[in-house]
């Protein structure tokens, strides 16, 4: 037989024509189906490699905008306000959009996804209602798909696409982005709960260093250690602490760290600040770059975005804790508010730990000063007293001797003076008493005097000298001191302060060279004598008879302190 070719009628040829074409279409469509599919699970998978939530949010728009071939993208996260509180673009070069006036913020078409919560798809998106144009020098935009992206039932943000190759958006378009979105959303989540942990590891962290360093010995300044502390966990340009005023008083910015933290370290808070006042009765407030809610220290720094917490120390406010966003920065969120306010928790009793074991500390060196002074008046200047009383007998036995053993009496009981006077530096627990303030003063000129200077009180000096006297007497002690520190090249020098039931007297000897004939400048001389002038009293400065000079300075004591006794 011979081999001749297949032949079919025209009628079944057509037939059998038409079923192979729609068998290679379908295969085409199968094929077309399964390369998207694979290209869904590759942006599922790069969606999922990454931990950082702002690397996952960049990889979101970048896998979005192959998958559908578009020429733009962006992902925008939404506020609980329903607000876009940041947006991610991808496509477009930076050039182009460092020259436009501002990024999308949330209106218009992108504002109607935020709104519908659900998929819109536009053929023209320039033409819809909704649009309302764009900002300058954005590059042109027609096609358009919006897809929200849920975590955990709640709508995080948005995925926009636009300028589709090849013609419009399609259902299949839809429904790939839609199923990248749910993805999206677990890794948005993983990130999320990854860079939760990741923050409590800092605060941990944080408090561990806080403790031990307000714990070591040399602590220093315990407000400062937690504001240093506090950038660790949250990510802020400035770091501020406020305290309540004395009495009640206006609040005080007592610390301050990072950018323009030495304009405003050491300025007062006005009475009328919302934000501090809120948060000194109890409350953590957050601040947005809201006008209304703004803190008054906003013309010292360019802050934005500000939280306001109060930081409790042993259950009382010792002041708000407040961190500072610059305008251009990001605004916190309620887990920043969240995590600052646990931070000043934790921190507050560290604090109140490292202040009970500074209070443990003075009340062992008062016990130990107490018992020091104990001895001193009970073994040392009694010992002497009797040894000086000895002497005076002898010297009455010995008139030859008198004159010697008279003398030796008199340096004893300089040296008992002497002990008394550190007896009671010893044991002042006020550091508000003039002994103290004046001992401080004197304290203050010895590194720079040759020796320290011997002090001396007689009377109820803290009793009687009180208000501006007291002031005065302090100014004086420090005006003389200083005097001899620059003038007198003196070796030794006393201060006495002497008060009896009507005048307060105060002397400072030095055995320097003296006055000069003409000095040169005559204000501290002059300040001296307009000080006792105030109170109706007397000063002069003279040349004593060893040498050396002398601050005699007399003032009444004020009607009402007298009468007090």
């Amino acid at each position: 037989m011979d081999d001749e070719s297949l032949q079919f009628p025209d009628q079944r040829r057509s037939e059998l024509e038409s079923t192979i074409g729609e068998l290679v279409e379908r295969a085409q469509r199968v094929l077309t189906a399964q390369g998207r599919l694979r290209s869904l699970l590759r942006a599922s998978q790069i969606v999922v490699e990454d931990l950082e939530l702002e690397q996952v949010l960049r990889h979101i728009a970048e896998a979005a905008l192959t998958l559908v071939d578009a020429q733009y993208g962006a992902l925008g996260v939404i506020d609980r306000a329903g607000r876009l509180e940041q947006f991610i673009h991808v496509g477009m070069p930076h050039e182009v959009a460092v020259m436009m006036d501002h990024l999308p913020e949330g209106r218009g078409i992108l504002g109607a996804v935020i709104e519908s919560e659900h998929p819109i798809r536009l053929e023209d998106l320039g033409t819809d209602p909704r649009s309302v144009g764009f900002p300058a020098h954005h590059p042109a935009m027609r096609t358009f798909l919006g897809v929200p992206i849920r975590v955990r039932g709640e709508i995080y943000g948005n995925l926009y696409l636009t300028n589709r190759v090849g013609g419009e958006f399609t259902d299949e378009d839809e429904e790939l982005v839609l199923a990248l979105a749910t993805t999206a959303g677990i890794a948005i989540d993983n990130a999320r709960r990854y860079e939760e942990s990741q923050r409590l590891q800092r605060l941990s962290r944080a408090l561990a260093e806080i403790s031990a360093a307000l714990l070591a010995p040399d602590s220093g300044d315990v407000f400062g250690v937690v504001a240093e502390k506090v950038a660790a966990v949250i990510d802020a340009d400035l770091v501020l602490f406020v305290a309540p005023g004395p009495g009640g008083g206006r609040s005080r910015v007592t610390t301050a760290r990072g950018l323009g933290a030495e304009k405003i370290q050491g300025t007062d808070v006005p009475d009328g600040d919302s934000l501090i006042a809120r948060a000194m009765s109890g409350a953590s407030v957050v601040s947005n770059a809201d006008p209304a809610e703004s803190p008054s220290f906003d013309s010292h720094v360019s802050g934005g975005a500000t939280i306001a917490v109060p930081l409790l120390v042993a259950g009382a406010p010792a002041g708000v804790l407040c961190v500072v966003r610059n305008a251009k920065g990001p605004r916190f969120s309620p887990e920043d508010l969240s995590m600052l306010s646990e931070f000043a928790a934790q921190a507050g009793l560290a604090v109140a730990l490292a202040q009970a074991r500074a209070d443990r500390q003075r009340l062992d060196l008062i016990e130990d000063r107490s018992r020091i002074a104990r001895d001193l008046h009970d073994k040392v200047i009694q010992r002497l007293f009797g040894t000086g009383l000895g002497l005076q007998a002898l010297a009455a036995a010995l008139p030859a001797h008198a004159a010697t053993l008279s003398a030796h009496a008199g340096d004893i009981d300089a040296a008992i003076s002497d002990f008394r006077t550190a007896i009671f530096a010893l044991q002042a627990a006020d550091a508000e008493s003039v002994r103290h303030r004046l001992l401080g003063v004197v304290s203050e000129f010895t590194p720079i005097l040759q020796s320290a200077p011997r002090v001396v009180f007689a009377g109820p000096v803290d009793l009687l000298v009180t208000g501006v006297l007291a002031e005065d007497v302090i100014a004086v002690v420090r005006e003389s001191l200083s005097n001899i520190a620059r003038h007198a090249r003196a070796t030794t020098s006393e201060v006495s302060v002497s008060v009896t039931a009507s005048h307060v007297t105060v002397d400072v000897d030095d055995d320097g060279i003296g006055i000069p004939e003409n000095p040169a400048r005559v204000s501290g001389t002059a300040n001296l004598e307009m000080r006792a002038r105030a109170h109706l009293g007397t000063c002069s400065i003279g040349v004593r008879d060893t040498g050396g000079t002398r601050v005699h300075w007399r003032a009444p004591l004020p009607a009402d302190s007298t009468e007090a006794r």
